[in-house]
């Protein structure tokens, strides 16, 4: 990066030359002095979203129960344009329950299926993919291997996330799950910080489970439903361990004993969350109308404008890249470590109008989304950051660690 234009202009230029510039307009921006880096916890509001929700909820007051024969079909649906983005076909992918949830079922289905004595995930994935892990070792009798390293895969059941949470390292999906096969292994994959960021490409990548959060890149709200991905080939093979009347084959026949339905569809438990998943719907409209190869080409190059402002001013005042440098190797945050992170990422917020977010236990995580994300946020974010330390502000704040960091 040496020699690079790094003054504010250049973040100028590249924003008037954007070809996404125009999506920003398309989302609730309340401030636009506040630099909000945290898409990764959270993406912002669609027009249409509000403007869906809306007409949703005048539909509810119209047609009451009615309503009903349009939106059963909802997590199919919403499934089938999330698929679209996510490399798999249409009829793999459902809309449903939690990340966790999902995640459980697959597991679960997947260990009834092919016996797996042992489960496995690597030592720096996601808490809520191990703790799923536990209580499954726990409640089956099998072992837990946490992995040092992706690299040596034992026989097991592995959850894996395709960009890690904290440092925004990106994994090889294709390579992974070919290494998983020869071993006779299932990966579940957690597409939570990349759907939505980046091309995903589950059937070229041979990938036969997944699961992924919306509320992220895919901007469809806090709380917002998650999505699960099981290849058309293990339809028939996996069963959901949560049985619900609308994974029910004849789910109006009530009389009948359970028999699941055919297709993805029989991870359904319940009843949907109707307004949620048409804000999944919406999301993925933009996401897909933008493109996730433009998306991905923006945040590279908006993730190369971080990190060479990090060498250039940041590194001098104690950071450290907590990413890795390779544009093939990483997702759509960088990772900024520092051993007083807490009190910096809170005087950044309280202080600068700067919003990233925080994990221990000392990295500030800066998530652009290249849908709102603009390079002049990237630069003046970083340029406030800077000034920040150096006036030692960050002393000043509470340091106390709230419940939400």
């Amino acid at each position: 990066m040496a020699g690079r234009d790094l003054t504010r202009a250049a973040a100028e230029a590249l924003d008037a030359a954007d070809p996404l510039a125009g999506f920003r307009e398309r989302f609730a921006i309340a401030d636009e002095q506040l630099i909000y880096l945290d898409g990764n916890s959270l993406g912002r509001l669609p027009l249409a979203t509000r403007d869906r929700l809306a007409a949703l909820a005048a539909e509810w007051g119209e047609r009451l129960v009615s309503g009903w024969h349009d939106w059963i079909d909802a997590p199919r649906r919403a499934g089938d344009l999330v698929a679209d983005l996510v490399g798999a076909r249409p009829g793999e992918v459902v809309v449903c329950d939690s990340t966790t949830v999902n995640l459980y079922k697959l597991c679960s289905a997947a260990l009834d299926a092919r016996g797996h004595g042992t489960l496995a995930t690597d030592r720096d994935n996601f808490p809520t993919d191990r703790y799923v892990l536990e209580g499954l070792a726990d409640q089956r009798g099998c072992a837990l291997e946490i992995l040092e390293s992706p690299g040596v895969l034992p026989d097991a059941l592995i959850v894996l996330s395709h960009v890690d949470y904290r440092s925004g390292a990106l994994a090889d999906m294709a390579a992974v799950t070919d290494a998983a096969r020869r071993v006779g292994s299932t990966v579940v994959w957690d597409l939570c910080h990349s759907a939505g960021a980046l091309p995903v490409q589950l059937r070229g990548a041979g990938a036969e489970l997944a699961v992924g959060c919306t509320y992220k890149y895919l901007n469809a709200g806090p709380g917002a439903p998650a999505f699960l991905y099981v290849a058309h080939e293990l339809h028939d093979d996996l069963r959901s361990p949560i049985w619900g009347w609308f994974g029910q084959r004849d789910q109006f026949a009530m009389e009948r004993d359970y028999e699941p339905v055919a297709g993805v569809e029989r991870f359904l438990a319940g009843t949907p969350t109707v307004l949620a998943v048409a804000a999944v719907e919406e999301g993925a409209r933009v996401t897909a109308e933008a493109g996730t190869d433009r998306l991905r080409a923006k945040s590279i190059a908006q993730t190369e404008l971080a990190i060479a402002l990090h060498d250039a001013w940041l590194a001098a005042l104690g950071f450290e890249l907590g990413t890795p440098r390779e544009p093939e190797r990483r997702g759509s945050h960088v990772a900024l470590r520092h051993p007083d992170a807490w009190p910096i990422n809170r005087a950044l917020i309280e202080r600068a109008a700067v919003i990233p977010d925080f994990r221990g236990p000392d990295t500030i995580r800066l998530g652009v989304a290249p849908l709102y994300t603009r390079f002049v946020d990237v630069w003046d974010a970083l340029d406030r950051l800077r000034a920040l330390v150096e006036r030692g502000e960050h002393r000043e704040v509470d340091a106390a660690r709230g419940r939400v960091t």
